[in-house]
């Protein structure tokens, strides 16, 4: 055994943290909304709010089951299923979002790798040109470009792409 499931989990979080603020500040001077795709129990949401309080955040989530404290409000909310709401989503802001981040997989690599793979194309129209996604999975993207990882991120636990033209 390479690592223990406790290991693999300390890693990921360190990483989503620091691909997150990486991101938050490469983007700040952007305009547009943040997207949050996935809201589990909010820890990732709640820190992004703390990173980028002057941002709007809006969240895609099945059903809301989030910490009290980390439940975003209604009208921030896109709920349903992702395969409805990001359609949806691009009719409603365009190619406007600063910020993607997603973290949608479960525990099942192989099952991630193939969710990523059909979720990724409705992914990328919705980034501004400069903006960036954040995903706990690799992502198959044609028009973003995968970037290198932050200080303190390791790798194949994050990664960052950007939408350059």
């Amino acid at each position: 055994m390479t690592q223990s499931r406790l290991d693999l989990f300390v890693d990921r979080m360190v990483s989503q943290r620091a691909c997150l603020d990486h991101a938050a500040a490469l983007t700040a001077s952007l305009p547009g909304p943040v997207f949050e795709l996935g809201l589990g129990n909010g820890r990732t949401y709640h820190h992004m709010r703390h990173i980028m309080p002057e941002r709007e955040i809006y969240v895609f989530e099945r059903a809301i089951a989030s910490h009290p404290d980390s439940t975003p409000p209604d009208d921030m909310v896109l709920l349903g299923d992702v395969f409805d709401t990001l359609p949806q989503a691009l009719a409603r802001f365009g190619p406007t979002a600063g910020l993607i981040h997603a973290d949608l997989g479960g525990h099942n690599a192989q099952k991630n790798d193939i969710f990523a793979q059909k979720v990724s194309p409705l992914i990328a129209p919705l980034l501004a040109v400069g903006g960036l996604m954040v995903s706990s999975d690799r992502m198959y993207f044609d028009t973003l470009v995968e970037q290198p990882l932050p200080e303190g991120a390791v790798p194949g636990r994050c990664f960052i792409y950007r939408r350059d033209t």
